[in-house]
């Protein structure tokens, strides 16, 4: 019998800090999604942060670009110290870009999205979990797509990816191939299997922080880096 192909199944460690994104490159990670501010889930990091993980790993990195915690309807000042960031941090090598921004009926602003996108061009970007403040999820999904991005990270509208499984495979099967869904939002290696049989996805997001801890556990990053090599 012919044995079954299989792609690779990638990890991406969100790391609040720079001691983190070390860990993360050490440990086997694919990607880092580094940010700030672990407090309100995610904030643009310093620059002197970026150059610093930037001559400590050699995968991927992505930043986040979210000048405050809170809402994703951002001011006309706020939108343009967004691109201020996008413009410098390019310059320093990063690989990517992790934003979203909603408009006032919380429906995906496709016209700032998509004007970020080219900004940031030619670097990918992922709309990070803005999504899961969308109002309605599948319109949500071709408004990203129409916007330029690459990669959604979701909890499949849920408080975390677990209970939002199923629907996170279902944005798999409606994406079809045109937008990579990354599951994430409480993703640890004790459930990490069940999300890669219910989903289907092909890169999935997490932190690797241990209850009470501020940076990254390596051994947790091994073990879901491990699951994924064993599932792949």
């Amino acid at each position: 019998m012919q044995k079954e192909y299989h792609l690779e199944l990638y990890l991406e460690i969100a790391c609040f800090n720079a001691e983190s994104a070390i860990i993360a490159g050490r440990a086997g990670a694919n990607r880092i999604e580094l940010c700030q501010g672990l407090e309100v889930g995610g904030l643009t990091p310093e620059p002197e942060v970026v150059k610093l993980v930037l001559t400590g790993v050699s995968i991927p990195v992505f930043v986040m670009i979210r000048p405050r915690g809170g809402d994703f309807v951002y001011s006309n000042l706020e939108y343009k110290q967004m691109k201020n960031e996008i413009t410098l941090l390019k310059t320093l090598g990063v690989k990517g870009f992790v934003f979203g921004i909603l408009d006032e009926s919380n429906q995906v602003d496709i016209i700032k999205n998509s004007e970020l996108v080219k900004w940031a061009d030619p670097l990918p970007c992922s709309f990070h979990r803005a999504f899961d403040r969308a109002s309605e999820p599948h319109l949500a999904l071709e408004s990203v797509i129409a916007s330029g991005f690459k990669t959604i990270l979701t909890s499949g509208h849920q408080s975390n990816a677990v209970q939002g499984a199923e629907e996170l495979k279902r944005l798999i099967e409606l994406a079809k191939g045109r937008i990579e869904i990354m599951p994430g939002g409480g993703v640890r290696s004790e459930n990490l299997p069940y999300l890669i049989k219910t989903t289907g996805a092909s890169y999935y997001h997490s932190s690797a922080l241990l209850k009470g801890e501020s940076k990254a556990d390596e051994m947790e990053i091994r073990a879901l880096k491990d699951l994924l090599n064993s599932n792949a």
